[in-house]
C-alpha cells in the first residue's frame, strides 16, 4: 500500500492507497516541532484505529510546504516503516511543464493539485485550493502549469479580525450564514467572511477567465471548499481528495519497482 502525506501549514492530510483506491484518510494538525517518535506515535495510533495494518505500507510519498518538518518526516518513515519516502520537489518527474519565472518557487501542493486536475479532466482547468492560503492555479489545455494567484486563507482572515479588532471575538466557520443581514456580532462576522470570501473567489476566477479568454472548468479542494463552492457559482466541482490523487499520480510516474 502507498501512504500519501500532504503537509500544509495548518493541517497534514494522509491517504492510504490500495491500488488506485483511497481506502483510508486522516487529517491532523501540522506541528513544526514534532519529533520522529511523536510522528510514530500519532501515525501508529491512526492505523490502530483502522482495520488496515501499518505493516502493509510499502511506499510513502510526501508533499510538504513546511520545510522544517521534512527531516523528521524522513526519519519517521525510515524508523517506523523502514522506507525512504519520495518527496515532491525539484528533480521529481511530474509530467507537467512548469511555466513559472522560477519553477522552484511553486509550492509542491500547487503542482500536485495541478497534475491531479489535468489528469482527471484532460482539459484546461483552474484549481482553487482552500488551505492556510487560498491558491488559484491555471493549467492549459496542453497540460502546462501556467501560474496563478495566492490570497489570504479564510481562517487567516478570521484570525486577523480577532487580533486586530479589540472588541470582536474569535469565530469558527462551519456552516452557511442564515442571512446577509445578521442580527448579532458573530453572525455578522460569519456573513462577512463566508459571503465576502465567496465574492473574492468569484472575482479572481472571473479575472483569470477574462485574461485566459476562455470559460474553462474550475475545480476546488481543501477544508472549506464545499462551504464556499455552495456560494460561488464559478466553481464547477469540489474534489476533497484532489491532492492525495495527485500524489498517487506523481508516485506512479516516479516509481522504480
Amino acid at each position: 500500500m502507498l501512504l500519501a502525506m500532504d503537509i500544509g501549514n495548518t493541517n497534514t492530510v494522509m491517504g492510504l492507497f490500495e491500488g488506485e483506491k483511497i481506502v483510508q484518510d486522516w487529517r491532523i494538525r501540522t506541528e513544526v516541532n514534532m519529533t520522529v517518535d511523536e510522528y510514530g506515535i500519532i501515525v501508529r495510533s491512526l492505523f490502530d484505529s483502522s482495520p488496515l495494518p501499518a505493516a502493509e505500507v510499502s511506499h510513502v510519498i510526501i508533499s510538504c510546504v513546511v520545510p522544517p518538518v521534512l527531516n523528521n518526516l524522513d526519519g519517521f518513515c525510515r524508523k517506523y516503516f523502514r522506507l525512504q519516502p519520495l518527496v515532491v520537489g525539484p528533480g521529481i518527474r511530474t509530467g507537467m511543464p512548469i511555466l513559472y519565472d522560477n519553477p522552484k518557487e511553486v509550492g509542491a501542493d500547487r503542482i500536485v493539485n495541478a497534475v491531479a486536475a489535468y489528469e482527471t479532466f484532460r482539459q484546461a482547468v483552474i484549481v482553487v485550493d482552500f488551505g492556510t492560503a487560498t491558491t488559484f492555479d491555471y493549467v492549459s489545455d496542453r497540460g502546462e502549469y501556467m501560474g496563478g494567484v495566492i490570497s489570504p486563507g479564510i481562517m487567516i482572515s478570521c484570525e486577523a479580525l480577532f487580533h486586530k479588532a479589540s472588541k470582536l471575538p474569535r469565530v469558527e466557520i462551519f456552516a452557511r450564514p442564515r442571512s446577509i443581514l445578521a442580527k448579532n456580532t458573530i453572525a455578522s462576522m460569519n456573513a462577512g467572511i463566508v459571503f465576502g470570501y465567496a465574492g473574492l473567489v468569484e472575482g479572481i476566477i472571473s479575472r483569470m477567465k477574462k485574461e485566459i479568454q476562455s470559460d474553462i472548468k474550475v475545480v476546488a479542494t481543501g477544508g472549506l471548499a464545499s462551504l464556499i463552492a455552495a456560494e460561488c457559482p464559478a466553481i464547477d466541482e469540489v474534489d476533497d481528495y484532489l491532492t492525495l490523487k495527485g500524489l498517487k499520480i506523481i508516485f506512479d510516474r516516479n516509481r522504480k519497482d
